[in-house]
């Protein structure tokens, strides 16, 4: 690898620092709390649930939003690192990474705030009944369901300029790169077969998870290799 400036090992470190945080704290709305809380198949029991439960369903629509403005500066930090490598790749990557997969998810959420409304025995929906009312509130989980299948398009999309960007860096290990892009095909190919076959896509999703988990290697690399910097060779006299 080629040596490394303070500045550059600064900006790694907090592009990863980003990125960690981000790592931990999107599993609670894209996964905890969705399975403590939705009953596949039974509108009437993940109603009950959301009722009983609204703190914590809350609590998975505020991890959503956090993790996905932190993607927004992720990319950020991460063009300013990359662009001396390929400005035309680091553009892509803010594209992919932020202009298009985040206002998809921030827009997506109101999908999980009207199933909560919906829930709430608000007087106004009282032209409806409670099996109508959850009913609904279930189709709203569908719609937000699918849109994170929409958004994972993208997820996938921008880990290829990402990946060509460390891959050519020479200040981060070559094969980091490989696997951003091996977990970016695992995102498209589990999203177009959740598309084309439904039944397909979500045993393929379990498999995929793997290949996806092919993204985390570089957040760790990012917060250690940002704590290194090469000594400056010394001057002759």
């Amino acid at each position: 690898m080629t040596g490394t400036t303070p500045d550059v090992r600064r900006q790694a470190r907090f592009a990863g620092l980003l990125y960690f945080l981000m790592t931990i704290t999107a599993p609670i709305g894209l996964m905890f709390v969705p399975d403590a809380l939705i009953v596949p198949g039974n509108a009437t029991l993940t109603a009950e649930h959301l009722r009983h439960s609204e703190t914590l369903f809350r609590i998975g629509i505020a991890s959503e939003l956090f993790h996905q403005a932190l993607a927004v500066f992720i990319v950020l930090a991460l063009f300013r690192l990359f662009r001396p490598v390929s400005e035309a790749l680091a553009w892509q990557m803010v594209i992919l990474g932020a202009l298009v997969s985040v206002p998809i998810m921030f827009v997506n959420v109101l999908n999980e705030i009207a199933a909560l409304v919906l829930v709430s025995g608000a007087s106004f929906l009282s032209v409806f009944d409670r099996a109508q009312l959850d009913a609904l509130a279930m189709l709203f989980l569908k719609v937000h369901d699918h849109g994170i299948d929409v958004a994972s398009i993208f997820w996938g999309l921008w880990l290829f300029p990402f990946g060509l960007l460390v891959f050519r860096s020479g200040f981060i290990p070559r094969f980091l790169g490989v696997l951003l892009i091996i977990a970016g095909v695992a995102y498209l190919g589990e999203a177009f077969l959740l598309v084309l076959a439904p039944d397909l896509g979500h045993v393929a999703g379990r498999y995929a998870i793997f290949l996806e988990l092919c993204e985390l290697p570089i957040v760790f690399w990012l917060l250690i290799w940002g704590a290194r910097v090469r000594p400056a060779a010394p001057t002759a006299s």
